[in-house]
């Protein structure tokens, strides 16, 4: 594999999205301006924004035996992955909905499907893709144990580890401890700082995210905790310190999967050796880039996608 191979613990989602002037409330039908039916999944998103920006990819993706199942083939093709890393399984295969606002706000909601069968046996399986990796990114739309599973394979091998806990549930110490860059939205991190540091007062504000919840995750194993902001950039904790991101600004159409295209493109970037704030700018861009057209999918940019804009910038 290519020295910047990255090996994603996927899902797949048959995803249907809709822009809308406003959310519905309960009991309301509304017309959208946009609905997009699409493979998507955040591991396949990952998955996807890694190889666009030429990275190799490889990684495990669960579907399911129901005619949902045929989105998956085609879309991997269509985004040079290989097919390698489909596990049909059976059940059903995982699909979710999400509504994006004027301005720009969105709610999701999923059902993972057999992306929940995928096993610690099938990342054992693939032990050898593991330690040939130069990072191994994770997301929240698969159970714990193969993500544990995973990550304690590549600590074995050298090999670092990126997890952005999405859908959040509680994280596992073992998995916290074998994680090398933990990537947080504010909702994330209010949820993680509740656990760990119960009682703090707005732990997700910037300012004490750098001074208390930062350093608390950093004692617990990550090398590297960014918490991203949307519209107000990201920042990140180090042991050295923190380092700020402006937002990179766009016309947006929908934020959808402008976290995963952040998440994969700081993963790409870290694991070819930049500079974490030069792999923080990085992500940005493709955060800002995936909300310039709408659903995920098609929206993912190159990384001559992300010189362009980075090279329009003061």
């Amino acid at each position: 594999m290519a020295d910047e191979s990255i090996f994603v613990l996927g899902s797949f989602v048959v995803s249907c999205s809709a822009k809308v002037s406003r959310f519905p409330r309960p009991g309301e039908s509304l017309a959208a301006d946009i609905v997009t039916i699409e493979p998507g999944g955040k591991g396949l998103n990952l998955a996807v924004a890694a190889r666009r920006l030429g990275a190799g990819v490889d990684g495990l993706l669960a579907v399911g035996d129901d005619i949902a199942s045929a989105f998956a083939a085609p879309a991997l093709a269509k985004a040079s992955l290989p097919a390698t890393m489909l596990i049909r399984l059976p059940g059903k295969t995982g699909s979710g909905v999400g509504f994006t606002d004027a301005q720009g706000e969105t709610c999701l909601a999923v059902d993972a499907g057999v992306n929940r069968a995928l096993s610690a046996g099938h990342v054992r399986e693939a032990a050898a893709r593991i330690a040939a990796a130069a990072m191994v990114m994770a997301q929240f739309e698969i159970a714990d144990e193969p993500i544990r599973a995973a990550f304690a394979l590549a600590r074995q091998a050298g090999v670092p580890t990126l997890l952005n806990p999405s859908p959040f549930r509680a994280i596992p110490a073992e998995m916290l401890a074998d994680t090398h860059v933990l990537v947080l939205n504010q909702t994330e991190a209010e949820a993680l700082a509740a656990e760990i540091l119960p009682g703090a007062s707005a732990p997700a504000e910037p300012g004490r995210f750098v001074a208390e919840l930062g350093p608390a995750l950093l004692a617990l194993g990550p090398e590297l905790v960014v918490l991203t902001l949307g519209a107000a950039g990201a920042v990140a904790v180090t042991a050295e310190g923190a380092i700020g991101q402006a937002a990179l600004q766009v016309e947006a159409v929908d934020s959808l999967g402008a976290g995963d295209a952040f998440a994969a493109t700081l993963g790409v970037a870290l694991s070819r050796g930049l500079a974490t704030a030069d792999a923080l700018r990085q992500a940005a861009a493709a955060g800002a880039i995936a909300t310039r057209r709408a659903g995920v999918f098609e929206a993912l940019g190159t990384q001559a996608d992300i010189d362009q804009l980075l090279g329009m910038q003061p």
